[in-house]
């Protein structure tokens, strides 16, 4: 596509028409005669420092202590370590700071992570740090205007909205859409404050990216998590991606992928589309969307007809795999295969056969395998082939889950979960009075917040607010509708349905968007709507949020390693800190005292805020279910301080004292990848690849988790004789760790009084001293959670084993008989969901609406968008939205390359005034004929109309573009309520 280039004025950058000026200002100020080593110090800092001098504005938020002195030499200069905000990699960046003011940055380069790389978003991190288009203040909507208004006014009125929805509808008639943004100290806090709120009704971006991998996953073999890492690639002989362009979504993961490509191992891209990752493959396979099981299955037909399946492993290791090999045979032949996904038999077996002859191989999913109505199901056949394959808990093999924002992973692992406590503890009353006892409140306190019977019952998803909104009450299974939203740091844009989105929002009777960008949600808050969908009543507020580089926190990389970001600048602006908004609204609704109880509390702006070390202090107390409790906040900075001693392949520390504080890295696992075991003086290593039973559990090995009892149907689900970790003292299959399995063994007696106190009536996830996580450990060498084998069969599921099952909106219906989907269900996370009843009605849709549609990232750009559409630098490298056509489907429909078109979907039908989502065209063959590609980075139109007035002044992005999820239809993962966003159904035509 050959977008038309432009200068940043003509993308609504007008006050920067001066930048080269100013560049030239700002060199001014070196010496007139200096050395080579001198001028390209002071020019680096000069660039930066000449571009903001320049601008009063920026002088004025960063609260520099001179800001004119910057880029001279004659400031103070300091650098801080932090790490990138898009996408899960992990990046590390040193951000030079001359006198309060961000003046330029570095890639690390002794980071094992990115190796001294960025990507595009990364390399322009700094706008994001003093960036023009920022929400400066609190305002509010009034008369369809948005109003500047004090912080004061805006807590008040906001907690005074809450506390009057709560006592006529509940506490469940609001919900808090959080973020995987925060650090894990802030999402952690948001699960904390929503408890003593009293309701479950919480969520955040995983669910719409990856709650069908960690259900999945975790129902297979433990944990819902990357096993290996992005370093350990560098190890594999073969690598099949799935679903994933990595190349775009995570592109410096590519790095180590493209030096295990230099030592041999064989690239498999599977994918509708052919992309960038696909251009670094050694096989392509184009499948058709939606049909990742048929593929996978049709793999692993071939691996069973040719005998290449792990025998030795299978036995020892996993539960069910003789009833997989029976239905995968009986279903997936050839034949079959290529009915259901085009992919031929020479195909499926080429790729087995390159899997099974270059062991260990890896296989890497992302969204676009997960965000289907049977997502949980492909999740589960990834898994399935890598079990069969003996590759899961090898070094060079695993599961490689990218996940999508820089702590989706620990977000999700600590944070605004719907269905469980941090640490995935989930909502049983134990659960609660485990985490009472560390918060050092009464648990009776909690529970009378929550509605009668609410508080063990799993909260709507980010996935279906809109209908906890619009359904009939009595088909909800609470009290109230929803009457009160929260954006905490979340893009509606991301979100499917948004023609429903809006109606919707516009029926609220509170909305709140905290954010330091505040996203689509502004815009579309401030739109006119349908006049009887309104409620005139609605309050509508707008809260500064701080960035994280304004802030100091932990964030987890997708491989589970943590790291500690440094505060790089002070809050710009009148910006607050997640944490310090979270405790501002807990004061003003009763339960401040409680929040921050175990906290020290520092002075920001004059005003208190939780300190961060301090929570992750108390995380450590407590979320003993997957290590995340030896990561103290000194471990992890000593860490960041001396990255230089982690090996790039293994992740591992050879040598090295912290000089700050004499700790000894020696062995450690960089970032300390959860599970971290036992507390912090354990001095757990980490562990870099999950499963590894060929090391002892204290130098990071491991095996499956026993977490679906000891027997099913009379078989054994424990692992077998000799399947155990590096010299455990139980040498065979056993079950996870009480107060009375210690007893029998007889090691309760290697705990002291005081601890055998405490963990009496305990097993090693309730016991907080961690006594018996360190005596099983240490002592003994085996794992708190026992040893199972991994499930190729799950009964909890709605599919034991995983089958196809064709979309709800379908081109193919020859295929939704012999392939239908579920029935309908109700109250489903407290809603009913649709299946059967919406794929029958549209049975015939593909006559009308006859191209696939499906979507995807690009490098420019990440999530929905706001942040980095409105980085001057990043909006120049792509600027208008457009759509992937094939050049024989425009040529059907008169379409050339550059040329804008509608995009129309069933949702449309129903509206006739909306023409469609209007975009230009790409005409590639990127894609076949059948489908088409949108990216879902973009907003700020709405069928061919700019949105540009309803955006609260100086806090428009550069970029506007319709939104692919305006467009997207009705459609959950059958478990998880993942939406469905990769393929559904469009008709495209020429604009006029």
């Amino acid at each position: 596509m050959q977008l038309t280039r432009k200068n940043i004025s003509a993308i609504g950058r007008p006050q920067h028409s001066g930048m080269v000026a100013n560049l030239a200002r700002g060199l001014a100020h070196a010496v007139p005669t200096i050395d080579r080593r001198a001028f390209l110090r002071r020019s680096g800092l000069g660039v930066g420092a000449g571009i903001a001098a320049s601008q009063l504005t920026l002088v004025k938020k960063a609260d520099a202590a001179d800001a004119t002195k910057a880029g001279t030499g004659t400031g103070k200069v300091e650098v801080k370590r932090t790490v990138c905000g898009h996408c899960s990699v992990g990046c590390a960046v040193d951000a030079v700071v001359e006198n309060g003011v961000w003046v330029r940055q570095e890639p690390v380069f002794d980071s094992p992570i990115n190796l001294g790389a960025h990507c595009a978003k990364g390399a322009a991190l700094r706008e994001h740090g003093h960036g023009e288009f920022r929400l400066k203040y609190p305002m509010k909507l009034v008369n369809g205007k948005y109003e500047r208004i004090s912080w004061d006014t805006a807590l008040s009125e906001i907690s005074a909205k809450m506390l009057e929805l709560k006592k006529a509808s509940g506490p469940d008639s609001i919900f808090i859409v959080g973020s995987s943004k925060h650090n894990n100290e802030q999402a952690y806090l948001l699960r904390k404050w929503m408890s003593f709120w009293g309701s479950n009704n919480t969520d955040h971006q995983a669910r719409i990216c990856h709650s069908t991998t960690v259900a999945g996953v975790a129902n297979t073999w433990g944990y819902g998590a990357m096993t290996n890492s992005y370093n350990d690639m560098q190890n594999a002989k073969a690598a099949l991606y799935i679903g994933s362009n990595a190349a775009e979504a995570h592109p410096v993961s590519m790095l180590h992928m493209l030096h295990a490509k230099e030592l041999g191992c064989k690239m498999i891209v599977v994918d509708p589309r052919f992309t960038r990752t696909a251009a670094k493959a050694d096989e392509y396979v184009r499948i058709r969307s939606g049909t990742d099981i048929a593929f996978l299955f049709g793999v692993l037909y071939q691996v069973f007809k040719n005998g290449w399946e792990d025998k030795k492993y299978i036995e020892d290791r996993v539960y069910g795999m003789d009833k997989v090999r029976e239905d995968v045979l009986a279903k997936w032949t050839p034949d079959k295969v290529q009915e259901v996904c085009g992919v031929d038999e020479a195909t499926t077996y080429k790729v087995a056969k390159i899997m099974a002859e270059n062991r260990p191989s890896t296989l890497v999913w992302c969204m676009g395998q997960t965000q289907h109505t049977i997502g949980n199901a492909m999740v589960r056949a990834s898994c399935i082939l890598q079990l069969a394959l003996g590759n899961i808990g090898k070094s060079g093999g695993g599961a490689n889950i990218f996940r999508g924002h820089d702590n989706v992973q620990g977000a999700t692992d600590v944070g605004p979960n719907p269905d469980s406590l941090p640490g995935y503890y989930g909502l049983a009353e134990g659960a609660f009075k485990h985490f009472a006892n560390t918060w050092n409140v009464d648990f009776e306190w909690i529970k009378k917040q929550y509605a009668p019977g609410m508080m063990t019952k799993s909260g709507m998803t980010v996935s279906r607010w809109v209908d906890g909104v619009l359904e009939k009450n009595e088909l909800i299974d609470q009290d109230s509708n929803l009457r009160g939203l929260f954006f905490w740091g979340h893009a509606p844009n991301s979100q499917t349905r948004g023609l429903e989105m809006k109606t919707a929002l516009d029926k609220l009777d509170l909305l709140v968007v905290i954010d330091p960008f505040p996203s689509a949600t502004a815009a579309m808050a401030a739109m006119p709507g349908k006049a009887g969908d309104l409620n005139p009543n609605r309050a509508t507020y707008l809260l500064p949020a701080c960035t994280q580089f304004e802030t100091s926190g932990s964030c987890t990389a997708s491989n589970r390693s943590l790291q500690w970001r440094e505060k790089v600048i002070e809050p710009l602006w009148e910006s607050r800190t997640d944490h310090m908004i979270m405790y501002q609204l807990a004061e003003k609704l009763g339960f401040g005292k409680e929040l921050v109880k175990n906290y020290k509390m520092q002075k920001v702006k004059g005003m208190d805020e939780p300190v961060p070390d301090d929570i992750l202090r108390e995380m450590n107390k407590c979320v003993w279910t997957i290590g995340y409790t030896g990561q103290s906040p000194e471990r992890l900075q000593a860490h960041m301080r001396n990255m230089n001693v982690f090996d790039v392949k293994t992740l591992r520390a050879k040598g090295g004292i912290d000089k700050a504080t004499g700790y000894k890295l020696d062995g450690d696992f960089f970032g300390l990848p959860w599970p971290c075991w036992g507390t912090p003086e354990l001095k757990h290593p980490g562990t870099a690849n999950l499963y590894d039973n060929s090391a002892h559990v204290m130098d990071g090995g491991g095996n499956f988790r026993a977490n679906f009892g000891v027997e099913r149907e009379g078989v054994s689900l424990l692992a077998a004789d000799g399947s155990h970790s590096k010299g455990a003292d139980l040498t065979t299959g056993y079950p996870e760790f009480d107060h009375l399995l210690l007893k029998k063994l007889g090691w309760w007696g290697e705990l002291s009084e005081a601890e055998q106190k405490a963990a009496e009536g305990k097993n090693w996830k309730t016991d907080p001293t961690g006594a018996i996580i360190r005596v099983t450990m240490k002592n003994h060498g085996c794992h708190p959670f026992g040893n199972a084998k991994a499930r190729a069969v799950v009964w909890n599921f709605p599919d034991p084993i995983p089958q196809h099952r064709e979309p709800l909106y379908s081109t193919r219906a020859d295929l939704i008989d012999k392939y239908p989907t579920h029935e309908d269900k109700k109250a489903f996370w407290r809603l009913p969901t649709l299946f059967k009843t919406v794929q029958d009605k549209n049975k015939d849709i593909g006559k009308t609406f006859p191209l696939i549609m499906t979507s995807g990232r690009l490098v420019e750009y990440e999530g929905g968008g706001e942040e980095t559409r409105s980085n001057p630098w990043l909006a120049e490298l792509q600027q208008e939205m457009f759509v992937e056509i094939n050049p024989r489907a425009a040529n059907d429909r008169g379409i050339r390359d550059g040329d804008q078109v509608w995009v129309k979907t069933p949702p449309m039908a129903a509206l006739p005034d909306f023409k469609g989502l209007k975009v230009k065209a790409m005409v590639t063959e990127r894609v076949d004929a059948g489908t088409v590609f949108l990216p879902f980075h973009f907003s700020g139109r709405w069928g061919g109309m700019d949105l540009a007035k309803y955006y609260p002044e100086g806090a428009m992005p550069i970029v506007r573009g319709e939104a692919i999820n305006t467009a997207t239809t009705y459609g959950y993962d059958s478990v998880t309520m993942m939406q469905e966003t990769k393929t559904t159904v469009c008709q495209i035509e020429k604009a006029a």
